[in-house]
Formats: structure tokens, C-alpha cells, sequence
């Protein structure tokens, strides 16, 4: 299993792929958006996802859904700050979901041990810089550009190629702003400037992200393309009825040993990684 530099030693010692839990501390997120808005109810779930197998708690203030408009940045950590707070002492291992650099900052003083941005660098000129004086991983995924232009931007010729390209060229950037590549994963960016349809090839063609030789973090829970894949009489099939597909797409990742799966149900993604593991190692 290929991990970041950086991790904290009880997850770069696992041979398995790892459970990121989706903390979305926003009204307006496109699978939980409002659930978990109310601290309290943000903390416990939290709680519920370290007791239910979660290796990483991802917390965001921000959404990043198709058409989703920006906020601000001391809205954002008014959102994360109390949450990132509350958890810091539970021994979880934490990670920061933003594209801005003020808002990483704040995050990693409370206890942030990841930062995981969508942008990948792009959104804040300043987050490389900030990155590069950190012995954290950082997540870097494809993007093409904000939540409400970003699905005006889907013009690939070989979809798979093409984003593996644009990651390389990101990473290129991150590294020469002095960001360590052994502290970085990608991201394909599942969703996020794609078509329903282009992001089957990425998952299909998945060894040509592995040839840039850097963790990759998948994710696809509850997302549109698997709704759309499996709708019925022409109406997708609703958010919280996609689980079945996005475990399917998790144990598919845990065969490919990709390094992290970000899901909303950590137990069912915990429970097929270890069969397929348990597999693995079977002779």
C-alpha cells in the first residue's frame, strides 16, 4: 500500500486501503447538506463514523456541489473550528476539506493533521506556499475551475489521459512551490468537471492515474453518475439509496489497493475492504 509522508503512523502502517468519513458541515452539501449543520449533531456523528471503522474524519464548512456559490472565509471556519476543536482529543486522525489557505491554517493550529483540497492549489494562490511548510499530506484533486461553472468545463478527448495529465501539471506546480511529492495524494475529482457518463472511464482506466506513482483518494459515494446509472422510468435513484453502488465502487478500489476511499458510510466500506483483504491474504 502506497501512503503519503506525513500520516500519522497508526494509518502509514496499514496494508489495506483506508476509510475516509465525509463530515459536511454545511446547509447545502449535496448528499447530507443540513444534517449535520448543528455542531452537536456534527460531533456525534463524527464519533459515530471513529466508532463505526472511519481511519479519517474529512471536515467541511463549504459545499462544493454542482452550481454551489462561494462563502466566505470566516464563515467557513465558524462552520469547522468548533467541530476540528471538539475532535482533536479523540485520538482521530483529521482532515480539513478547503480550498483557502486561512481556513487550512486555523484548521491544522486545531488539530488538522490532513488538508484536502478540491482546488488543488488553484482556488488560493497562497495554499502551496502554506503547504510547503508543513509535514502534512496533502490531497490534491483535478479541477478545472468553481462549483458553478464547473460543469460548462467537460471538453476531454481521452477523459482518463487527460485528467491523469492535468494532475501531473498540478503536482508539477505544487512541487516547484516546494510542496514535498511524497506528501501528496490526487485525486481524479470524480464528479467535479465531468459528465455522468466520463467518469466511468476514470474508474475504468484507473492504472493511468497509478502510473503518476502517488496515493489516490476516490471520491465517489452517493454521487450522481451512480444514481443516474441506476435510475428507474427516468428519475435517478434518490442519494441515500446509492449505497450499494458506492460500496461496490469501494471494493473495487480495495482490490487496486488505491490508498483511500472518502464515503459517507464508513461501516459498509470498512466491511467490504476487509473481505476483499481478508481475500488478499488468503493463499
Amino acid at each position: 500500500m502506497l501512503h503519503p509522508n506525513g500520516l500519522p503512523k497508526n494509518l502509514s502502517s496499514l496494508d489495506r486501503t483506508l476509510v475516509m468519513g465525509v463530515l459536511n458541515v454545511t446547509p447545502d452539501s449535496f448528499s447530507d447538506g443540513g444534517r449535520f449543520f448543528d455542531a452537536g449533531q456534527a460531533i456525534a456523528h463524527a464519533k459515530q463514523m471513529i466508532k463505526d471503522g472511519a481511519d479519517i474524519i474529512d471536515i467541511g464548512g463549504e459545499s462544493t456541489r454542482p452550481g454551489s456559490e462561494r462563502i466566505s472565509a470566516q464563515v467557513e471556519i465558524d462552520r469547522v473550528l468548533p467541530i476540528i476543536s471538539a475532535l482533536a482529543d479523540t485520538g482521530a486522525v483529521l482532515s480539513i476539506d478547503t480550498m483557502r489557505t486561512e481556513v487550512a491554517q486555523v484548521a491544522v493550529s486545531a488539530g488538522a493533521q490532513i488538508v484536502n483540497d478540491v482546488s488543488g492549489g488553484k482556488a488560493d494562490p497562497e495554499m502551496l506556499s502554506y503547504m510547503a511548510t508543513l509535514d502534512i499530506p496533502y490531497i490534491l484533486m483535478h479541477w478545472r475551475g468553481p462549483s458553478n461553472i464547473m460543469n460548462t468545463l467537460t471538453d476531454y478527448t481521452d477523459v482518463a489521459a487527460d485528467v491523469a495529465s492535468e494532475i501531473r501539471s498540478q503536482v508539477d506546480v505544487a512541487v516547484a512551490a516546494g510542496v514535498a511529492r511524497d506528501r501528496i495524494v490526487i485525486d481524479p475529482g470524480i464528479g467535479f468537471a465531468k459528465t455522468v457518463d466520463q467518469n466511468w472511464p476514470i474508474l475504468k482506466h484507473l492504472d493511468v492515474l497509478e502510473n503518476l506513482g502517488l496515493p489516490i483518494l476516490m471520491g465517489a459515494s452517493r454521487k450522481k453518475f451512480l444514481g443516474e446509472l441506476l435510475s428507474q422510468d427516468g428519475e435517478a435513484r434518490d442519494m441515500d439509496d446509492r449505497e450499494a453502488a458506492t460500496l461496490a465502487i469501494s471494493a473495487l478500489m480495495a482490490q487496486q489497493n488505491t490508498w483511500c476511499v472518502r464515503v459517507h458510510d464508513v461501516r459498509g466500506s470498512r466491511d467490504v475492504i476487509e473481505v476483499v483483504n481478508r481475500l488478499a491474504k488468503t493463499p
